[in-house]
């Protein structure tokens, strides 16, 4: 029992050498896992739909850390692949997939136009599929890797106006268990982070409505919105050595927003 207590270290948590792809870290919540992976020691590759790259940029290299980038549509299954091949070109294997990317369209439910839940469900799950699909593939042949899939507080429950969010978010975690099932025997680990209400800049009007905000707020015993460096440990956590016999879980974020009524 001491020998192997004695095989733990504050290192099981360091990510130095390891290459990470982070989908749309190029803002929001991905740009707070692409920092908190250079934070810890790992370089970046990330896929971006938009053009806002020089922040990301920036805060990977004040680290000392290297981030390429590579535009384009996961819905695309040939950018899909120019990932993956983009990746491996630039630093010759993939450690950790973050799958952040993601989208939402709102609009009343009767009138739910059938574009926009194939559009959702598009980005939101069936581009998290492709590219795990193909990124596992590489993890296989060297028996190693962490794949961490990004959930939602709408993974345990619905909100109005958005049916393709909430069904992508309660599929992720379904996936999550799959691929932790179908991986595991090549010491490839899946898991999934949760967050909840979190104070960004793409959700500033919805925090500017007091009553929404006092709702949402009255609802989470830690009684405030998270913030991103709330979320930043358990990615690093999920992506390090120190979770490799967790498999096929997910992580909460949401001040417990999800055990309250």
């Amino acid at each position: 029992m001491k020998v192997s207590m004695s095989k733990f270290s504050l290192n099981s948590f360091s990510l130095e050498g390891k290459v990470a792809i982070v989908t749309g870290a190029n803002q929001g919540l991905g740009m707070a896992y692409a920092l908190a992976f250079a934070k810890a020691g790992a370089d970046l590759y990330v896929p971006h739909f938009t053009d806002d790259i020089e922040d990301i940029r920036s805060l990977i290299e004040q680290e000392g850390r290297r981030v390429e980038f590579i535009k384009g549509d996961l819905t695309d299954r040939d950018y899909v692949q120019k990932v993956v091949e983009g990746c491996i070109e630039c630093y010759g294997k993939i450690d950790i997939l973050v799958n952040n990317a993601g989208a939402s369209f709102f609009a009343d439910f009767l009138d739910y136009p059938d574009s926009a839940w194939q559009k959702i469900i598009d980005i939101n799950l069936n581009s998290v599929y492709y590219l795990s699909h193909e990124v596992a593939k590489k993890m296989v042949e060297r028996k190693s890797g962490k794949i961490i899939n990004i959930g939602s507080a709408l993974s345990f429950t619905a909100d109005k106006r958005c049916p393709p969010y909430a069904a992508a978010k309660h599929a992720i975690l379904g996936l999550t268990k799959a691929f932790a099932n179908e991986l595991g025997e090549y010491n490839i680990q899946t898991n999934a982070i949760c967050p909840g209400f979190l104070a960004t800049d793409v959700n500033k009007e919805l925090r500017a409505d007091k009553a929404f905000y006092d709702k949402i707020t009255n609802r989470i015993p830690a009684g405030r919105w998270g913030e991103l460096f709330d979320i930043m440990g358990a990615a690093v956590f999920l992506a390090s050595s120190a979770s490799n016999y967790i498999n096929g879980t997910f992580i909460n974020i949401d001040g417990g927003f999800t055990t309250t009524l």
